[in-house]
């Protein structure tokens, strides 16, 4: 259980349970965190996205035939899904002492048997069967014919209320608001509540990565290098950072969805909402759907914005941003199925996102970008984007020294890529490097901005120790976040920024 999860009730607390009644668990949102039909249903998309057009009649035939149908095109693993820890170690417990425990869930069979099958703890399995959905009611009609002398059940959900009312011993996990009103309006107190669950506000916050929208501060590149002050450019540069911001947090949300199956298997990433259960995928889709709507209407009112403030400045083209910001939207969306999957594909396309942002930018406020500050960042960021795979790699390497060539999961790289990798991402970076050297020699291009030119010397000694210090640290093994995350919380890397800026400042 995580540090954000809420303890369960002590054992030593609850009343014992009574002698001989059989144990009837509920799997979605109960035994497992999340739903399994819904977990289904994504990696059924994912692997055959034409069948989501036979849905509809799916549906229309029945909740139990749609459930039978899904479950028998797609299977999910079982072994990685977010189980509920207290309750998972309560129920192996009363198994311990000889208690007959059933999984009684609306998922299908074919689902619910793996899942015994991987536990080994339960006597029997109740589930729906392609013709008779098992929730509530009929749910409750199956355990009075099964269990006539009572049973004991935990639940999760409103339509456990029937169940919860009739049984002996009624105990919850993770219970939904609308379960806690409905068993307050019957009188039921649970005698047990399994809590396995992180914080709402937490788990949104990690699941839209508002921590990344520090990459789109390259949006004000081209208004800040250029020297511009009007308003029109500066605020339009701030309304495209948050439409930026907001097209990236939905595009996270769906990778993050489409990546449900391959996450729970990632020692790091099983820990992200979707992946743990701890957010619902359907509300996942939803707020990606009002991110991208918003994203889209900030869009659509940043030249007004623009022409409105500063009605002088030259505006190049109505639909720029508009543009670079679709373009955007379907490159992050191609590289979440498929390209980041093509050796070196993968990170030329990472690396060209970062250059489209700066791109985004300059269309937002009007302003051209130069061609050394292009070339420059197409190196800079290419060095990025390997760093970032170099990293994967070094962990992998350290997890199975012997694993010489084992291939990263869902991706076509190997550990014996390594040194090849680190040629490719430390050439790029010294590159640019390079670029930013011939741009300070060409005295026409930088003395027109600058008026003491020779202070900005003193920045390639600092941008050299921040990239060689970077390749340095994933070498070690010590990289474990993004390299731009880790730019922003490096205090090293914040002191070097420090100085970055005073020396463009005492160049200006």
């Amino acid at each position: 259980m995580s540090l954000e999860s809420v303890p369960s009730q002590p054992a030593q607390t609850a009343a014992a349970l009574p002698p001989g009644e059989p144990l009837c668990v509920d799997l979605d949102g109960t035994l497992v965190k999340s739903d399994t039909l819904v977990d289904t249903v994504i990696v059924l998309a994912r692997q055959s996205p034409a069948s989501l057009l036979q849905f509809p009649k799916w549906i229309s035939e029945g909740k139990a035939s749609f459930k039978r149908k899904v479950s028998s095109l797609a299977a999910i693993d079982v072994v990685h899904l977010p189980y509920n820890q207290p309750l998972l170690e309560y129920l192996r417990q009363q198994f311990a002492e000889g208690r007959e425990i059933y999984l009684a869930t609306g998922a299908d069979t074919l689902l619910a048997d793996r899942v015994a099958a991987h536990l080994g703890i339960f006597a029997g399995v109740l589930a729906s069967d392609g013709s008779v959905n098992l929730t509530g009611h009929n749910k409750l009609a199956a355990f009075q014919a099964k269990f006539p002398r009572g049973f004991c059940y935990i639940g999760n959900a409103r339509p456990d209320v029937p169940l919860l009312t009739h049984c002996v011993h009624p105990m919850v996990a993770n219970p939904h608001r609308s379960l806690s009103a409905g068993l307050r309006s019957a009188n039921i107190v649970p005698v047990r509540d399994f809590r396995d669950a992180a914080s709402p506000l937490k788990a949104w916050l990690r699941a839209i990565r508002l921590h990344q929208w520090a990459k789109n501060v390259l949006i004000f590149l081209p208004v800040l290098l250029a020297h511009v002050r009007a308003a029109g450019p500066i605020v339009a540069a701030f309304l495209a950072f948050l439409s930026f911001g907001l097209a990236a947090s939905a595009t996270y949300i769906v990778n993050d969805l489409l990546d449900l199956e391959a996450d729970r298997h990632h020692p790091r990433k099983r820990r992200r909402p979707f992946a743990a259960g701890d957010l619902s995928p359907i509300a996942g889709v939803a707020t990606a759907a009002i991110f991208f709507a918003l994203s889209l209407t900030i869009a659509l009112l940043l030249p007004r914005a623009l022409t409105t403030l500063s009605p002088q400045f030259p505006w190049n083209g109505q639909d720029g941003f508009l543009w670079w910001l679709g373009f955007y939207v379907l490159a992050t969306t191609a590289y979440s199925l498929r390209l980041k999957r093509i050796v070196l594909v993968d990170v030329i396309v990472l690396s060209g996102l970062y250059t489209v942002r700066i791109l985004a930018g300059s269309a937002a406020a009007g302003v051209p970008v130069s061609p050394w500050l292009a070339a420059f960042s197409i190196f800079f960021f290419l060095s990025l984007a390997f760093v970032k795979r170099f990293s994967e790699l070094e962990s992998l390497r350290e997890r199975n020294a012997a694993a010489g060539m084992i291939a990263v999961k869902g991706r076509g790289y190997r550990v014996s890529d390594l040194e090849q990798i680190r040629s490719f991402g430390t050439s790029s970076g010294s590159a640019s490097v390079l670029v930013f050297l011939l741009y300070l020699g060409n005295l026409d291009a930088a003395a027109k901005l600058y008026v003491h030119v020779t202070r900005l010397w003193l920045l390639v000694p600092v941008l050299l120790l921040w990239l060689y210090r970077l390749w340095l640290l994933a070498s070690r093994g010590e990289l474990h976040e993004d390299p731009v995350v880790y730019a922003v919380t490096d205090k090293r890397s914040l002191l070097l920024g420090v100085m970055v800026v005073a020396i463009v400042l005492s160049a200006l």
